[in-house]
């Protein structure tokens, strides 16, 4: 029997196929959510650059956020990675989850992205 960790990167991989198949050149806003904290990068896999970043750790959240374990944090980390998107001038973005399901901090990431302007 699989372990837990094998089970999620067979999902991550699964998803980063399809990420490949329908994401064309766009680059892939990458989500990982750890027990304390969670974390949002736009990379450009063609280069293999981060081009923006945000997490629940960067200074600028700390003092908004009571803890980086909510949706209120995720909330705030989607709208940052976004803002740094758009002023880095990317818009349109592929959403990868990873091996997570699209659901409680992850979906409240990407709404808040979605809602300050990136397009996925």
């Amino acid at each position: 029997m699989a372990h837990s960790k094998q089970l999620f990167e067979r999902r991550k991989g699964r998803n980063r196929v399809q990420i490949r198949r329908a994401g064309g050149s766009r680059p892939r806003l990458s989500v990982f959510r750890s027990g304390k904290h969670i974390y949002a990068q736009i990379i450009d896999d063609t280069q293999g650059v981060t081009l923006a970043s945000a997490s629940s750790v960067d200074k600028d959240l700390r003092s908004k956020v009571k803890t980086g374990a909510d949706k209120t944090a995720a909330i705030e980390v989607g709208k940052l990675v976004a803002e740094r998107a758009v002023k880095a001038g990317i818009k349109d973005v592929v959403f990868d989850r990873g091996g997570y399901k699209y659901h409680g901090r992850v979906k409240a990431l990407a709404e808040a992205a979605r809602e300050a302007g990136l397009s996925f």
